[in-house]
């Protein structure tokens, strides 16, 4: 199971100003055995950080919480606003066996100002989402001050909120759910979330732990009154089961490695960029992917604490013993695999191998077959791929939407994009969004309507003074209705300069009729 780290802390900080749905839009239901109402053609998000597709069956974890679609993609259902969801974010997807769990977080005021993230806890369901089960995001009592590992009783800070703790990824076996939680460390739990057990993984000092050694360190990933020294490699972030028995964590650290996962006290292995040859990019490793059919280990390694190392993608046909490097500089979020190939979701696209890493292919331009709108970002958060009968449809988990490719030949196909928006009232509405606009950010996007009949269309940016800006489109061949997909302004002008920020309008000319006016405020 592929997992994503998205862009960290920075996702949850950005998820109020990047919404374009108002959670007022939505009613929560308070009979967990419903099956939610709200369903639409698209999610209800444009940030998808996690994708995961058994059959027919599509499963997207985001910014506002988890949508599923049963039939491919062509209608959704969306558990946003809805019991045990409410307007939490989707840290994380994982899927074994019949049952989809998801972990949640939120943000929340830190005690000196600002927001920090919190993790909310975790979600499962065995039923396709008619009925969830809900479970406490793990947190230790004040005086779980200690940890058994073996033959060693050793300190360990107690982590007893939510705050900073928040759980990044998850993996499943047959017996057992593994989390990891950057505050929170890694924890497991044999009975589907009710009790958790503390994972024990080396300290930034040792290479590899063993519950019969002679072991002195302190379980924290933090310094302070309790631990005079944190361990970055407690501080954990992805995590990825081969089978039963062999588990990979990543943290801050490295990678940890144990082939006796069942065991009450697992041995770990620890890879990192100081104690191999040929070793990962980074120690920063956000995420981690198994490729099953040739066994290889991918990583998303970024750069840490050492001035040698850098962001890249790191892959192990061996278990770990040896690394080869690939996409150097680029901050990797997710794999994805289809058969040999394999895909990364980057800050700058979604790569793809043939041929185990020696060249990496992006895609065209990802432009929708039936409405001719493009996927504009560049900013990818989730990758997956499914085999079906008439071929393979890949996933694409965008910053700023979805997309699946129904692939004929490599990287060619029909591309449909998914684009979250509020339905207009009537034909004869307008908005633009996210609003205020930030274009070094993000694209505007403006909404409007045919009235479901193909007509001429153009759209007009002007000043607060309604000087003439930009023309978007000029007497363009339309056909959208209200919950049709939008235009797109990069926020420049005719000759492709930033504005200084305010208040601008755009017009939307439809054939003859009445134009239709908006209002946008500019912010850089």
């Amino acid at each position: 199971m592929t997992k994503i780290i998205s862009s960290l802390f920075l996702f949850l900080f950005i998820v109020e100003a990047s919404a374009q749905l108002k959670p007022e839009s939505f009613n929560l239901i308070s009979d967990e055995n419903y099956l939610s109402k709200i369903n639409s053609p698209n999610p209800v998000s444009n940030s998808i950080l996690d994708i995961v597709t058994i059959g027919d069956t599509v499963w997207l974890g985001t910014s506002r919480g988890v949508s599923v679609s049963f039939d491919r993609g062509e209608n959704w259902t969306n558990f946003y606003g809805t019991s045990p969801f409410g307007d939490d974010n989707v840290s994380a997807l994982a899927y074994y066996n019949g049952v989809l769990w998801a972990a949640t977080a939120t943000s929340v005021e830190g005690v000196g100002g600002g927001t920090v993230p919190k993790g909310t806890g975790l979600k499962y369901t065995t039923d396709n989402g008619q009925t969830w089960a809900s479970v406490p995001q793990p947190v230790d009592n004040d005086n779980d001050t200690v940890e058994v590992y073996g033959i060693n009783v050793i300190p360990a800070l107690p982590v007893t909120v939510g705050e900073q703790n928040l759980t990044y990824d998850i993996a499943l076996t047959s017996n057992s759910i593994w989390i990891t939680s950057f505050a929170g460390g890694t924890r497991r739990s044999t009975d589907m979330g009710q009790t958790w057990q503390r994972i024990v993984i080396p300290p930034d000092n040792l290479n590899s732990i063993n519950p019969q050694d002679t072991l002195d360190f302190c379980l924290s990933p933090i310094g302070g009154s309790f631990c005079t020294e944190g361990n970055l490699n407690h501080r954990a972030f992805s995590v990825v089961a081969v089978d039963d028995d062999t588990v990979y964590i990543g943290t801050a650290n490295g990678i940890n490695k144990t082939t006796n996962a069942n065991d009450l006290y697992p041995s770990w292995v620890k890879y990192n960029h100081q104690n191999q040859d040929e070793p990962i990019s980074g120690n920063f490793v956000t995420a981690l992917g198994y490729n099953s059919f040739n066994h290889t280990i991918w990583s998303a390694s970024w750069k840490a604490e050492d001035i040698a190392e850098f962001y890249g993608v790191s892959a192990s046909t061996n278990g770990g013993e040896n690394w080869e490097t690939y996409l150097a500089e680029e901050r990797a979020h997710n794999f994805g695999f289809k058969g040999g190939n394999v895909f990364t979701a980057t800050d700058n696209g979604a790569f793809r191998t043939t041929n185990q890493g020696s060249t990496w292919i992006l895609p065209a331009n990802i432009v929708d077959k039936e409405t001719g709108v493009a996927l504009q970002t560049n900013l990818f958060y989730s990758v997956s791929a499914y085999q079906y009968d008439d071929g393979w449809d890949i996933w694409l988990g965008s910053a700023d939407g979805l997309a699946r490719l129904k692939e004929t030949t490599f990287w060619n196909g029909d591309w449909k994009i998914y684009f979250a928006s509020q339905t207009l009232n009537s034909d004869i509405e307008t908005y633009a969004y996210p609003n205020p606009f930030s274009p070094r950010q993000e694209q505007l996007k403006i909404k409007y309507s045919t009235g479901g009949a193909e007509a001429d269309v153009t759209i007009r940016i002007f000043d607060f003074g309604m000087n003439y800006i930009r023309t978007i489109i000029q007497n363009a061949p339309r056909n959208r209705t209200v919950e049709g997909v939008p235009e797109f302004w990069d926020g420049t002008d005719d000759n492709g300069n930033y504005l200084p920020n305010g208040v601008y309008f755009y017009r939307v000319d439809i054939d003859d009729n009445e134009p239709l006016f908006g209002k946008i405020i500019y912010l850089q």
